[in-house]
């Protein structure tokens, strides 16, 4: 799966159902994706848009991802 800004976060949750536990080690601020009101927010949020709400800048977080990713595997 290619992860840019414009991915969508329900994409890459539903094709790596474990990472809203991982996300956490992120930004503690992903603990709202395990609620029910972050699930709906994640149904239209992108990369950009997770950017934006954690202040994180995109290049660390897509990395982040990626390294996240690559360890589960």
């Amino acid at each position: 799966m290619e992860i840019n800004k414009n991915t969508k976060l329900s994409d890459i949750l539903a094709e790596y159902p474990w990472l809203p536990d991982e996300l956490i080690k992120i930004d503690g601020r992903f603990r709202i994706v395990k609620t029910p009101v972050g699930k709906m927010m994640l149904k239209n949020a992108t990369i950009a848009d997770a950017v934006e709400k954690t202040g994180l800048q995109e290049d660390v977080l897509i990395s982040e991802l990626k390294k996240l990713i690559e360890a589960h595997a």
